[in-house]
């Protein structure tokens, strides 16, 4: 059988992680196999460990993948007013209907945060070097405790949102989010 070219590894590696990106958040970690990412992917099972070492190995580059995928605008914006705007932006999306909704495609904190703090070491320093990344991306004025505040006031929003019982409450809930964000922002 000839050997699959670089490109290709590449091609199906990223498919991995895209799958276990999404499942992750989806199922939890505990509840989404190898196997249903693999499946997931289009590939074979047999396949898994010619990228990974392990699911931990797994998890914890899928962590990073689904962190750059919901920060990516943010990180790209020059910094200044394009670097305020699209932190603005980060946060009106955060903070919507639409995000409590799509676990799957979420902020990977809010949907796997706990389960990747019960992890090994490798996959949780992932995890915390992940709360730094947004931190202080969501910073104002060179203030990191500003940009953990900010952080710990959206997830916490979207994790409360995501237990309403009904639309409504989840509404209530989100823009009591966005008046803690701008009363941390006033405060900084």
């Amino acid at each position: 059988m000839p050997r699959m070219s670089a490109s290709e590894k590449q091609k199906s590696h990223n498919r991995i992680l895209d799958a276990a990106a999404r499942l992750l958040r989806e199922k939890g970690i505990g509840a989404t196999s190898v196997s249903d990412v693999m499946q997931a992917a289009g590939l074979t099972h047999g396949g898994f460990y010619r990228h990974f070492t392990s699911k931990d190995d797994l998890v914890a580059r899928a962590f990073s993948h689904a962190v750059g995928e919901v920060v990516g605008e943010m990180e790209a914006a020059s910094p200044g007013q394009e670097r305020v705007a699209a932190r603005e932006q980060y946060i009106a999306t955060y903070l919507s209907p639409e995000h409590v909704g799509n676990t799957g495609g979420g902020c990977p904190l809010a949907a796997m945060g706990a389960g990747v703090s019960r992890t090994k070491n490798d996959t949780k320093q992932e995890g915390a070097a992940a709360a730094d990344r947004v931190a202080a991306l969501l910073q104002r004025n060179e203030d990191v405790q500003n940009g953990r505040a900010v952080l710990a006031m959206l997830i916490g929003t979207i994790v409360l949102a995501r237990l309403a019982t009904t639309s409504g409450e989840a509404r209530a809930i989100l823009q009591d989010g966005q008046t803690g964000v701008n009363l941390l922002q006033e405060h900084w």
